[in-house]
């Protein structure tokens, strides 16, 4: 899961967004859930990286 972290943080960082909070959610981990298992948080983030988070989002969805 950490490597699933890393991987959407780098690309993240392709488009020059960073979510600071960006981590594994490690008591989600403790649940009885079938694989895969496990939470990414991804925290909280300031208006313009929502902004930017959005135009990105949007540019890939073809919008």
């Amino acid at each position: 899961m950490d490597r699933r972290v890393d991987e959407l943080r780098a690309a993240l960082a392709v488009h020059g967004i960073t979510l600071p909070s960006l981590r594994v959610d490690l008591p989600s981990f403790a649940g009885t859930y079938p694989p895969p298992a496990g939470l990414v948080a991804l925290g909280n983030c300031n208006t313009a990286t929502a902004r930017k988070l959005t135009a990105v989002l949007r540019k890939a969805a073809g919008q």
